[in-house]
């Protein structure tokens, strides 16, 4: 890798290898020796007025997010373009529609911490690891905000084309042939965010972020429940020695 530098391979290489270990091995690991753990730990029974409010804007915003990163990071600007999504239609989109979804996460997120941090029991129910998610969660969404703002909606035109530069160095990555150098002329809020984007995923494994990947998958295959209608006034079953109803039952036939 000549021409760059051992600062660069470090954030550029090795960061997101190490990352993406600690993410699967840590939640393997999490998996296997804290399936109890394996959960949200709700705080429904606490508070949910406010929960019922930022808990829906945080992850519905938070999974449009997530939908526009991976369509601007693993879909590269060529076939977008062959199918006649021009750079400029793309960046209006993206900014547009990616702005309000990091807004609705991130007041969700705000509404979130507000309750954690004004509701008595839901305070003492947080634990340290509830603190650090946070702090990684607000890091990641404020950077990828701010480097919209800075670079997208500040700059005018087009904006930054990260699909030329950020997109192709992920890529390089899964094809285990890392090209770091793509990185090097990133501007400072874009490579701000990724760094913070990384830190996340590594300690994800290791706070409540692990139910993310608890997809009810087999609820999709179940069999039906079946419910049928009956009289309210009838017993499902002769009544039983010592347990009179409080009315005569009704006679049937």
């Amino acid at each position: 890798m000549s021409g760059v530098s051992a600062g660069e391979v470090l954030l550029w290489v090795v960061l997101p290898y190490v990352t993406f270990a600690v993410l699967v091995v840590g939640s393997v690991w999490r998996y296997r020796y804290d399936k109890f753990g394996w959960t949200t730990r709700s705080s429904e029974l606490y508070e949910n007025r406010l929960l019922r409010l930022g808990s829906p804007l945080f992850h519905f915003g938070l999974l449009f997010v997530v939908l526009g990163h991976l369509l601007g990071l693993v879909v590269p600007k060529t076939w977008t373009e062959a199918v006649g999504i021009s750079e400029g239609f793309y960046h209006f989109i993206a900014t547009s529609m990616g702005s309000l979804a990091a807004v609705v996460a991130v007041a969700g997120l705000l509404i979130l911490i507000y309750r954690r941090r004004t509701t008595g029991p839901v305070f003492l129910a947080t634990t340290r690891t509830d603190k650090a998610m946070y702090v990684f969660l607000a890091a990641s969404l404020l950077s990828g905000a701010w480097a919209t703002i800075q670079t997208q909606i500040l700059a005018g035109g087009h904006g930054y084309d990260y699909r030329e530069t950020i997109s192709p160095w992920f890529r390089s990555l899964w094809y285990l042939q890392p090209e770091p150098a793509l990185m090097a002329g990133v501007p400072a809020a874009f490579q701000v965010h990724v760094v913070a984007a990384m830190l996340l995923f590594a300690v994800w494994p290791f706070t409540r972020l692990v139910h993310a990947f608890s997809a009810p998958v087999p609820y999709l295959f179940r069999p039906y429940v079946v419910y049928r209608s009956r009289d309210a006034t009838v017993a499902s079953r002769e009544p039983r020695p010592g347990w009179d109803p409080t009315s005569p039952p009704r006679r049937r036939g």
